[in-house]
């Protein structure tokens, strides 16, 4: 089975990162994780951050950049991720008047397909991240996220599947990535305690893990990246257990 680098989405060590964002960046890679996506900068310069990156070894997976931004700013949003050497943007989340029923998921689809094609044009990829509301059933039992990917071009837009979400709603993360074999670019390992429901270390709940890994590389995704949400414990000993309990399954 070809393996594919492990990211970790920085959202998860947000606090530490708001304390001291180069020395967690250090942490990260002292970890022993390929690459970080990025939600942020960390206050610091395009010049700047990339020269963290470059000083620790550490790739960019992509880079969660809101809608609304997109739409006002993509001539810097471009310039920015092209400095940057990212290559994949991601609209992170939907506010609730983009997605009012079936309609307004079908408006917001349009907006992505515009996005996506100035991005492409650029040497870039848009891709979506889910949620589970896009998963809750619309007229006629659609799903939002289904609506948004069929009504985009596959060209334009890819899917950026985050798992956890996919479980919670009520789906087969495995068989929904199969389902967008070849729109999916990136996938979100985060997983699920069993009992309470919320966010574990990768590896200690019940995602299918194994199974999503195997699928991985034959639905088109390029990087596996390890997020939580909300950790018990302090963030950078959770995805130290995360990123420790996928090298000992031969996944790192």
């Amino acid at each position: 089975m070809a393996k594919l680098p492990i990211a970790l989405q920085l959202y998860t060590v947000r606090d530490d990162a708001a304390k001291d964002y180069a020395g967690t960046i250090k942490k990260v890679a002292e970890i022993g994780y390929s690459g970080v996506e990025l939600a942020g900068h960390g206050g610091l310069g395009v010049q700047a951050l990339k020269s963290l990156l470059d000083d620790t070894g550490l790739r960019i997976a992509g880079s969660h950049v809101g809608i609304d931004v997109l739409e006002r700013e993509i001539g810097r949003v471009i310039d920015e991720n092209l400095s940057l050497g990212n290559r994949t943007v991601v609209v992170p989340y939907l506010s609730n008047e983009r997605r009012e029923g079936a309609d307004g998921y079908r408006r917001t689809a349009a907006v992505l397909n515009e996005i996506g094609e100035a991005l492409l044009a650029h040497g870039l990829t848009l891709a979506y991240h889910n949620h589970a509301f896009e998963f809750e059933p619309l007229e006629n039992d659609e799903i939002g996220l289904d609506i948004l990917l069929q009504n985009t071009d596959p060209a334009f837009v890819k899917a950026e599947i985050d798992t956890y979400w996919v479980l919670v709603g009520g789906q087969d993360p495995v068989e929904y990535i199969k389902k967008y074999s070849g729109r999916v670019t990136l996938l979100h390992i985060k997983d699920r305690d069993p009992e309470t429901g919320t966010f574990a270390e990768v590896g200690t709940g019940n995602l299918p893990l194994d199974a999503i890994v195997e699928a991985a590389p034959s639905v088109g995704a390029t990087w596996l990246i390890v997020e939580q949400d909300t950790c018990q414990r302090p963030p950078l000993d959770s995805v130290r257990i995360s990123f420790e309990n996928m090298k000992a399954r031969g996944y790192a």
